[in-house]
């Protein structure tokens, strides 16, 4: 079975809540009321997408973190990659050397065909696409009110 790590979904879950307010910063205990996430384990997330660039920090006590880039900018890739590495369905994926089959097996290249096209979809899915009411509406079935400011 193919599946993300556990950690990769609440990071993924995580910024889709901050993408829902990109312009806010807020503290790694705020977000971990408001996601229902442990504190550690959001203060975690959020040094690694902080480190990947994707989230950024501000110390002091009007601190906190925030969206480093418009949610439009920010693909599952992204996400993905600041979490577990690179995406790779298989070793060879990665690149020559990562197996000591690769001389012989006739399936890399059809391996290599799969994955790109498993990151071009991920790419194709933004923060902003994944955070909008109509893609949780989609997903439940369940029609969800528009929040007016």
């Amino acid at each position: 079975m193919l599946r993300i790590a556990k950690l990769t979904d609440y990071a993924i879950s995580l910024m889709a809540h901050m993408a829902r307010s990109p312009g806010r910063q807020v503290s790694a205990q705020q977000f971990s009321l408001e996601t229902e996430l442990p504190v550690p384990t959001v203060a975690n997330l959020l040094k690694r997408l902080s480190r990947a660039g994707l989230v950024y920090s501000t110390r002091g006590v009007a601190g906190g973190y925030g969206l480093a880039k418009h949610p439009k900018d920010i693909t599952m890739v992204d996400v993905i990659t600041a979490i577990e590495g690179p995406v790779a369905l298989t070793e060879c994926a990665l690149g020559a050397g990562n197996c000591s089959l690769e001389a012989t097996c006739t399936t890399r290249a059809h391996w290599r065909l799969i994955n790109q096209a498993v990151r071009v979809a991920l790419e194709s899915v933004s923060l902003a696409v994944l955070a909008s009411p109509s893609a949780r509406t989609r997903e439940t079935g369940i029609r969800m009110p528009n929040k007016q400011a």
